[in-house]
């Protein structure tokens, strides 16, 4: 064989810290929540929308699904991780001592990694004791970046005059009107950005390196990272609702991972209080598009799946008598019927998030066959799987890390 190509490390998504939020999107209010106000909110921006609620900002770009493509074989995938591991090797850039104003990358990178090698060492694939040496070293570096932040947070670094990269564009300009108003000392320690005002931006990063120590914590029963992702997720909980739907699912999905570590319930109660508030009115209840999110950005087929994923972690932690449960069960249902389906047609709309979340919800609805055949998940793991195997065995990287090590360690198992 080849060498692998790269590793795309940018997990084919396009969420962006600082990024403007409010395309056609609700103005959730800060403060004590108000669920008329945001409803009422909701029902205007649908009606401003009207038949474009639901469409995308940029088009869908679908992936044709091989026919004749079938999944890696369960030997084919527990020997599959041992050949990306050169790769992430030499694509480490993290290390003590960077300075974050002058770094041109996310901590979702390394995060990502760590994620990754902690699902191919959980499902004892080749070279999962190598996986787990890289996973330190990246998880060393996160826990570094948290503690010289000293907010409790995952940070996004301060660095200015990046501009080819959107996110990072993005933080340029929050960072240049703080700089403006002469606020920047409250948003910028040590080179790093520690607050977004009310953007919700930062909830991205800090939930990717949140959870991605829970897994790693789950192989290695280490406390440093356990601590660290507490630290996140005690964040997490204190942040107001944002205004983009996606943010709040970020936090929504390490309160709930936290909560399943942890046993603490107050982490569970504020995942679905952001679901409930800050993610599901968003959704299309009816019409052609439902189960979409109405504006236009988080339409898009990442964010989509991002949502989604939120509900399905927080729904496997809820005891199966909880109240919460049929409302989180419904929304998760009907937007997975609303995506899936592309599946079976055009192709896949997206890959990372779609994966992750596919298997999230074949774990937490193992026991429940028809919901997975009802919403078509079934259908699109199927389908997905086919897609990424093929892309491997042609010797490209299906996808990011992350997702790559958690598809690889449930073909394992099958």
């Amino acid at each position: 064989m080849r060498p692998l190509a790269p590793l795309a490390f940018a997990l084919a998504l396009a969420v962006l810290p600082f990024a403007p939020s409010s395309r056609a999107a609700p103005a959730i209010p800060s403060g004590p929540i108000d669920p008329a106000t945001i409803r009422a909110e909701v029902a205007a921006v649908r009606a401003r929308l009207g038949a474009r609620a639901g469409v995308p900002e940029a088009a869908d770009r679908h992936l044709p699904i091989p026919r004749a493509a079938a999944w890696l074989t369960p030997a084919e995938a527990r020997a599959a991780f041992a050949r990306t591991l050169p790769r992430l090797e030499q694509l480490r850039w993290w290390r003590p001592g960077l300075d974050p104003a002058k770094l041109e990358r996310a901590l979702r990178e390394p995060a990502a990694v760590v994620a990754g090698c902690a699902a191919a060492a959980r499902g004892g694939l080749a070279g999962a004791e190598r996986a787990l040496r890289e996973a330190r070293l990246a998880a060393d570096f996160l826990l570094a970046a948290q503690a010289e932040a000293g907010a409790g947070l995952f940070p996004f670094p301060a660095v200015r005059g990046v501009t080819r990269d959107p996110a990072f564009a993005a933080a340029d300009r929050f960072l240049r009107r703080a700089g403006q108003a002469g606020r920047l000392d409250r948003f910028v320690h040590r080179g790093w950005v520690i607050d977004d005002g009310d953007d919700g931006g930062l909830q991205f990063d800090n939930a990717e390196a949140g959870t991605a120590l829970l897994d790693l914590y789950r192989e290695t029963k280490d406390a440093r990272d356990l601590a660290g992702a507490r630290r996140a997720a005690d964040w997490a909980l204190a942040r107001p609702l944002a205004r983009n739907w996606n943010y709040n699912s970020f936090s929504a999905h390490l309160l709930a991972r936290a909560f399943a570590a942890t046993g603490e319930r107050r982490y569970l109660d504020a995942a679905v209080r952001k679901l409930r508030h800050g993610v599901l009115p968003g959704q299309l209840p009816d019409g052609p598009r439902a189960g979409r999110w109405l504006d236009p950005h988080n339409a898009r087929p990442a964010y989509h799946y991002i949502m989604l994923r939120a509900l399905a972690e927080t729904i496997g932690a809820l005891p199966a008598d909880d109240a919460a449960r049929p409302e989180l069960v419904a929304a998760l249902a009907l937007g997975l019927r609303a995506r899936n389906a592309d599946f079976a047609g055009p192709g896949a709309p997206n890959k990372d998030k779609a994966m992750e979340t596919l298997l999230i919800v074949h774990r937490v609805f193992a026991a429940d066959p028809a919901f997975l055949r009802s919403t078509l998940s079934d259908t699109a793991l199927d389908a997905l799987g086919r897609l990424v195997s093929d892309e491997f065995r042609r010797d490209r990287a299906p996808l990011g890390p992350r997702e790559w090590g958690e598809f690889l360690a449930y073909a394992a198992a099958r």
